[in-house]
């Protein structure tokens, strides 16, 4: 299999150095490329084709959860794994309902990246153990409450739909992969708002990755 092609960014040198550093040890992986904003890294990918970026979500100019919105819409094919210091569950939804395929913490990376990388390699969500962990504690918690699912009165299709939009798929991209036009999406993705209490797009990244369809 040929090597992942992978761009880096993110504005503190030192520490998109040491990514490279990593990256360039890791069997499969080749860096062809870096930027210290967001802005120099959507310019960079005129001219280069990665397989995966590795987004800062703090950056100037353009910030990481954009980049992950404007290369979703521009370069499909492109896997982006957001980086951050950022734990905040708001910050992973968006992250994920932006397009973006990972978040990996930067405290975890040293230990991770390799397992991110062939995660969203794989077309599959990565998100950091610790993390992930936090999320199967509010929902054992959640049992344990006895809580009614509202997921129950979802049907077969909208769960479908469901995961379709937590992987960062538009409108179109699900009715062609479900055989159904845009707005017949459109029409699930409104009856999923009205029967999980929803008001926006990445509640339903938040619902999928809690109750593990993502």
């Amino acid at each position: 299999m040929k090597p992942s092609r992978v761009v880096v960014a993110d504005d503190h040198v030192l520490f998109r150095q040491g990514m490279k550093k990593l990256l360039e040890d890791m069997p499969g992986v080749e860096v062809i490329g870096e930027a210290g904003d967001g802005l120099e890294l959507l310019n960079l990918l005129k001219e280069l084709d990665p397989d995966i970026v590795l987004v800062d979500i703090s950056m100037p100019n353009v910030r990481g959860i954009e980049a992950a919105h404007e290369i979703r819409s521009l370069y499909p094919q492109i896997k982006v794994l957001i980086l951050t210091m950022h734990r905040s569950k708001e910050y992973l939804y968006h992250a994920i309902s932006a397009g973006a395929h990972g978040y990996l913490l930067k405290e975890d990376s040293d230990i991770e990246l390799f397992s991110a990388i062939e995660t969203i390699r794989d077309g599959r969500i990565y998100v950091s153990q610790s993390l992930a962990g936090e999320m199967a504690d509010n929902l054992s918690r959640l049992i344990q409450g006895n809580v009614k699912d509202m997921g129950d009165c979802l049907s077969n299709r909208e769960t479908e739909v469901i995961k379709l939009i937590s992987e960062g798929k538009t409108n179109i991209e699900i009715g062609e992969l479900l055989s159904i036009s845009p707005r017949t999406v459109e029409t699930h993705r409104a009856h999923i708002l009205e029967k999980l209490k929803l008001k926006r797009t990445a509640d339903i990244v938040r619902y999928a990755i809690e109750k593990g369809i993502a």
